[in-house]
């Protein structure tokens, strides 16, 4: 490697680093390794601000900005309020039926919503429900950003990862709900099972409050009956635009900040309140992450360690598949999975070229498993950790980085090693 791509990889390093430690905040971390960065000309404006492959995924930047507006035009309604009594409901109080029961709709969301947005829906719903019953509320969001990195496996739209490999590799919505929707089952019910066994502490059952939640009467909870019609109305059009994106070719970004625009529009709410409920520092982060992340894909580095392992693999699919499952979860557990699997995507087209017989659509099976579940390994693993370590901290339930970590750590390497008997009976044997 050349002496920029080590300082590159030193710096991102030392960022990761005070980001786990928790010394300097995780913005200040991301913008300072971002500016040293651009300072040694280890990436340049040009690469930072606009390549699609090594600059700010402003798609994902403005579809969060465009979510998080409408989320909170939907709050001022008072339907998280309602969902969060039906939610307790229909769970009769208890904790862990009620998390089940969230985790379920995590899941399948993500599986037709980009799991970002499926966070930004579900986390409110999460802190009136926690606050009714008592309940610790940072178990429960840490469960809901893995279920929605799983959920979000299942098909082509799940998760960005996924429409990268499906364009390079040929592949339909059909396919991804074939191959990997009847694992993602799996890996949902198993990793249910796992929250048990991890978050069994914030299980505290109160009869008292189980009770009186049950007396309550969720209607009661709306407070703006035409606005929520209006939210509601806007919400739809904005989750069908997002479902026929093969059809319509607008991009999420777009559909979020269009829908973001009209509902401001068309409701009584003011500007400054919509921008009120922006989670500005979440935004900054990625902008500083990304352009770290592009630094390494600028310099090589990224396509250095990615073809290294592909190359000591070559002529053997099964063992090459069970590296890129692993290496992509590695990978994916301390980068962005959108530039990791853009790098990759040549170099698995090009070995699935020469795997010989069976099923070569196994080595993109195996990357878009990996990398999509990997992201649950650490807090800054996956968009979605992210926006829900944001969202705690804004509504004082602080998420520490090791307290994210020392729980997705676990369910990262079960649901891998899960897929890993999955991909040797169906394609390899």
């Amino acid at each position: 490697m050349t002496v920029t791509a080590w300082v590159a990889a030193i710096v991102f390093v030392a960022t990761y680093v005070l980001i786990a430690s928790e010394k300097v905040h995780r913005v200040k971390a991301a913008l300072g390794g971002a500016a040293v960065l651009l300072l040694v000309h280890a990436t340049a404006a040009d690469s930072a601000f606009f390549s699609q492959e090594s600059g700010v995924d402003w798609n994902v930047v403005f579809l969060l900005l465009g979510m998080m507006i409408i989320v909170g035009v939907l709050r001022q309604t008072g339907v998280f309020e309602y969902l969060a009594i039906w939610a307790a409901k229909r769970a009769r109080g208890r904790p862990f039926r009620l998390m089940a029961l969230l985790l379920v709709i995590t899941a399948m969301a993500s599986a037709l919503l980009d799991n970002v947005t499926t966070v930004l829906l579900i986390a409110p719903v999460t802190f009136l429900v926690c606050e009714r019953l008592a309940l610790p509320v940072a178990p429960f969001l840490i469960a809901e950003a893995m279920a929605s990195n799983i959920g979000g496996t299942a098909t082509l739209v799940g998760d960005p990862p996924n429409i990268i490999i499906a364009s390079r590799a040929g592949l339909t919505f059909n396919d991804f709900l074939v191959h990997l929707t009847p694992l993602v089952i799996v890996l949902t019910a198993v990793f249910i099972g796992l929250c048990r066994l991890l978050f069994r502490k914030a299980f505290r059952y109160d009869p008292e409050r189980a009770a009186e939640i049950m007396q309550l009467d969720e209607r009661a909870a709306i407070q703006d009956k035409v606005m929520l019609v209006q939210s509601l109305s806007v919400l739809g059009v904005v989750i069908a635009a997002f479902v026929l994106h093969p059809v319509l070719h607008y991009e999420p970004s777009v559909v979020a900040l269009l829908g973001a625009g009209l509902l401001v529009l068309v409701t009584k709410i003011t500007t400054d309140d919509a921008l009120r409920e922006v989670e500005w520092p979440t935004l900054v982060f990625f902008a500083g992450l990304f352009v770290m992340v592009g630094a390494l894909v600028e310099t090589g580095v990224i396509g250095q360690v990615s073809r290294a392992a592909a190359e000591a693999t070559a002529g053997r699919p099964g063992v090459t598949a069970m590296v890129l499952l692993w290496a992509s979860a590695g990978l994916s557990a301390i980068v962005d999975n959108i530039p990791y699997v853009a790098t990759m995507s040549p170099i698995v087209s090009d070995l699935a070229q020469h795997v010989p017989g069976g099923d070569h659509h196994v080595l993109w099976w195996a990357l878009a498993l990996g990398a999509d579940l990997g992201g649950n390994a650490t807090a800054i693993g996956a968009s979605a950790n992210v926006v829900i370590l944001g969202i705690a901290e804004r509504n004082g339930a602080r998420i520490s980085f090791w307290q994210f970590t020392k729980y997705g750590l676990v369910v990262a390497v079960v649901t891998v090693a899960l897929c890993v008997p999955y991909l040797w009976l169906r394609y390899l044997l």
